[in-house]
């Protein structure tokens, strides 16, 4: 049985913004990046997201391992970032 092995990556400037994303679909690299990074496996990763298939989730996989320095920098300031704001409304809160 042959299988298609076309998946791709796009980046759109006005879509999930900007991050590059699997072709078609709203899941970012960064996305299944966080998810691996959690310890799930491409298995457990396409059951969370069913219409994903193999061939996606590796590819995402594989630009994240290309890139992996920089996505896991550009999380880590998502992670700051989240962190700030949170501290910031715990302070409106008590005010």
């Amino acid at each position: 049985m042959p299988v298609a092995l076309d998946a791709t990556l796009v980046m759109t400037p006005d879509v999930c913004g900007g991050r590059i994303r699997i072709d078609g679909t709203r899941i970012t690299v960064h996305r299944i990046a966080i998810l691996y990074k959690q310890g799930q496996t491409a298995e457990t990763i396409i059951q969370s997201y069913p219409h994903l298939s193999y061939a996606q989730v590796y590819v995402a996989l594989a630009y994240y391992h290309e890139n992996q320095a920089e996505i896991d920098a550009e999380l880590l300031e998502i992670d700051l970032e989240y962190e700030r704001l949170k501290q910031l409304n715990q302070v409106q809160r008590n005010v």
